[in-house]
C-alpha cells in the first residue's frame, strides 16, 4: 500500500503581531496583557528602493499611526472589559484594553474558520483540519496561552443547510451527517493570572459562504420551553433554525449522538468542576451564524445555573458577537440581559446585511410600545445587549465599495476594530495588526497595498506525494468526538444521555 507524506501546510502570518521574537519554531509571544506597558506603533510593510515602484498613496496609507502607550492591568478590570457596567463609556472613545481584548477574542472566533476544512473536493470536508490536542499550534497561537479541551459539533440541518458543509465524493466521508462546529477552550496557568481569572471561552464558527445563508432563515421564532426545559416561560422566543442546530443529534452518528447543546453544557460543567478554587469566567463568542449560537448558549448556561459554582459563586458570563443576526424576540432579551445578568457586546459593520436580520421590519428600532404590542408576533426581532458599530468606509485601506461579503467579513471587522476611536473621530490604526490579514479569506484591501485576494490556501489541496511517486490526498489524524466523561456529567445536569 502506498504511504502518503503528511501534508504541509503554507505558513501564514499569525494573527496578532507581537515585539518578541525567537528562533524557536514553537515559541510564541505571551499574551499582550501580560507586558505592563505596551507602545505600539503601525509601521510600513513595504521596502522599495525605486521611486516608481510604489506610488505616494502607499506611503500616505502606511504612514506611522497613531502611536498608544498604557499599562493594559487586565486583571484588575476584566470585569470592567466583560461588561459589568454595560460598557459605559469603555465605547466612545475607545478604550484601549478593550480593543485588546476584542481582537484578542476575534482572532480567537477567527480560528474557527482558518481551522474548518470547506474544500468540497476534500473527504475531510466539514471537519476540522487540525487536532484537538494541535490546535492553537497548528494555528500558530499558543501565544494566546489557552489550551484545547474540546471540539463542538453539529448534525445536518435542513432550516440552515449552508451552514453544513460536505464533500463531493460520498463514498470517502469523515462522517455523513456531523460538521465541526468550534471549540472549548481554558486559559492555561500563567495566562490565568495575567487575566485575573481562569477563563473558558467557547467559539462558534460562522457560515463559509458569505452573507446568503441568511435567506435560508425561517423567520419563524419557535418557543425555548420545548428544547430547553430549563425554560418555563413559553414567551420567550427564538429563530427555529437556530434552536435546531443547537438542539438536533443523530443518533447513529459517533459525532452528533449528542446535541451540540449536549455537548458544550457538559463540557462547561466539567471544567467548571475541575477547578473549585480559582476565580472563573466564561466568555463566548462567535461570528456570523456563530453569533447566534454564541448567544442562545450563553442563555443556556446562565439558564441552567452552570454558572453557579458549588460555593454559591457565580461566574461572570460574556458573549462578544462580531457581526451576528437578531436571535429572538423581545421576551429573550429581558430574560437574557435583566434576568440572568448575560452580557451581550455586539460588534458589527453599519454596511452589513446580517445583522439587519432577521425581524427586517418588526424589531428593536420601532417604538417600545409597538415592540411590546408585537412581542408575540412570529416575525418580531430584537438585538440583545451593547452595540459598538463601525464602518468600513473610514478606514483608507479598504475599498469603500467593497460587496456584502466583505463588509461582513471578520478579518475585516479586527481591523476597523484596530482602528477605531470614537464614532467622530479619524481612524487610525493602533495596535499594529497586520492589514494583509484582511484579504486572508477576502478581497477587500485597496489595490494600492498589493496584497493578493484570498491569499491564504492549503498547499497542493492537501495532495501528497507518495513515495511510489504517486498524488494522493494526505491522511489526517482522525478526529476526536466526545470524551469518556460526557455521560456522568450530563446526568448531574439531568440531560438525557444518547
Amino acid at each position: 500500500m502506498a504511504k502518503s507524506i503528511p501534508i504541509t501546510l503554507i505558513p501564514f502570518p499569525k494573527t496578532h503581531q507581537s515585539s518578541f521574537k525567537s528562533n524557536h519554531p514553537k515559541f510564541q509571544a505571551p499574551p499582550p496583557f501580560i507586558s505592563k506597558t505596551i507602545t505600539t506603533n503601525t509601521k510600513s510593510i513595504f521596502t522599495c528602493n525605486s521611486n516608481s515602484c510604489l506610488s505616494s498613496t502607499i506611503n500616505d496609507l502606511e504612514a506611522p499611526q497613531q502611536k498608544q502607550s498604557y499599562k493594559p492591568d487586565i486583571a484588575n478590570v476584566w470585569r470592567k472589559i466583560h461588561g459589568q457596567d454595560n460598557w459605559v463609556g469603555l465605547l466612545d472613545p475607545m478604550n484601549p484594553v478593550l480593543r485588546t481584548e476584542l481582537i484578542r477574542y476575534g482572532e480567537m472566533t477567527q480560528a474557527c474558520y482558518d481551522a474548518f476544512d470547506y474544500d468540497p473536493y476534500s473527504k475531510y470536508c466539514g471537519g476540522s483540519r487540525y487536532s484537538l490536542q494541535e490546535f492553537f499550534e497548528s494555528l500558530n497561537m499558543t501565544y494566546l496561552g489557552y489550551t484545547a479541551t474540546r471540539f463542538l459539533y453539529t448534525t445536518a440541518n435542513v432550516n440552515l443547510p449552508k451552514f453544513f458543509k460536505k464533500s463531493r465524493w460520498p463514498d470517502k466521508l469523515w462522517s455523513p451527517h456531523a460538521n465541526w462546529a468550534g471549540y472549548i477552550a481554558v486559559s492555561d496557568d500563567v495566562t490565568t493570572k495575567a487575566l485575573g481569572r481562569r477563563d473558558i471561552i467557547i467559539s462558534w464558527r460562522g457560515t463559509v459562504t458569505n452573507v446568503e445563508w441568511v435567506a435560508d432563515l425561517t423567520n419563524i421564532l419557535k418557543p425555548l420551553s420545548k428544547d430547553i426545559p430549563n425554560c418555563t416561560d413559553e414567551k420567550i422566543k427564538i429563530e427555529a433554525g437556530f434552536l435546531d442546530l443547537y438542539t438536533d443529534r443523530e443518533k447513529v452518528c459517533g459525532y452528533c449522538k449528542y446535541s451540540a447543546r449536549q455537548q458544550v453544557l457538559g463540557e462547561v460543567k466539567r471544567l467548571v468542576e475541575k477547578y473549585p478554587n480559582d476565580e472563573l469566567s466564561i466568555t463566548i463568542t462567535g461570528h456570523s451564524l456563530g453569533s447566534a449560537l454564541a448567544i442562545l448558549n450563553a442563555y443556556d448556561i446562565a439558564e441552567t445555573k452552570l454558572n453557579v459554582a458549588k460555593n454559591g459563586k457565580k461566574i461572570h458570563v460574556s458573549v462578544f458577537s462580531y457581526s451576528g443576526p437578531r436571535v429572538g424576540n423581545l421576551r429573550f432579551k429581558n430574560r437574557l440581559e435583566n434576568e440572568l445578568g448575560v452580557k451581550v457586546l455586539r460588534v458589527h459593520n453599519t454596511h452589513d446585511l446580517v445583522p439587519k436580520s432577521p425581524g427586517l421590519i418588526l424589531n428593536e428600532t420601532m417604538p417600545s410600545w409597538f415592540l411590546n404590542l408585537a412581542q408575540d408576533f412570529p416575525w418580531c426581532y430584537t438585538h440583545v445587549g451593547e452595540e459598538l458599530e463601525l464602518d468600513h468606509k473610514k478606514s483608507p485601506h479598504l475599498n469603500p465599495n467593497g460587496d456584502s461579503a466583505c463588509a461582513h467579513n471578520l478579518e475585516a471587522h479586527l481591523h476597523l476594530i484596530d482602528g477605531f476611536h470614537g464614532k467622530n473621530d479619524e481612524f487610525k490604526l493602533t495596535t499594529g495588526r497586520d492589514l494583509a490579514l484582511v484579504n486572508k479569506g477576502s478581497d477587500f484591501l485597496v489595490d494600492a497595498l498589493a496584497v493578493p485576494p484570498s491569499w491564504r490556501q492549503e498547499l497542493n489541496k492537501n495532495m501528497a506525494l507518495t513515495e511510489e511517486g504517486r498524488w494522493v490526498q494526505a491522511e489526517r489524524t482522525k478526529l476526536e468526538d466526545h470524551p469518556e466523561d460526557i455521560d456522568f456529567h450530563l446526568k448531574q445536569l439531568g440531560l438525557a444521555a444518547p
